[in-house]
């Protein structure tokens, strides 16, 4: 039998989207992002991939001080692929 999966509702700081809305890029950001060429839009991209590996890496490693580099790069690598890897 499949586990049961209850949904509940995070709270959101006064001011701040619900975790379930889409952010959508304001008019003035956009105009600058439009401006970039597609390299620099990308090396944007990529710079964003990297912090987001940093920050959970370093998440993870503090949850589970036993872990070796090797078992937090693969969870970091399944989280970031949304189980893919």
């Amino acid at each position: 039998m499949a586990p049961s999966i209850t949904h509940r509702a995070i709270p959101t700081p006064p001011g701040s989207q619900p975790a379930h809305q889409i952010e959508v890029v304001d008019d003035i950001m956009a105009e600058v992002l439009r401006k970039k060429t597609p390299a620099e839009r990308l090396a944007i991209g990529f710079g964003l991939w990297r912090s987001a590996r940093t920050l959970l890496r370093g998440q993870l490693s503090s949850l589970h001080p036993e872990w070796d580099a090797a078992r937090l790069d693969r969870e970091v690598a399944r989280r970031l692929s949304h189980g893919a890897v």
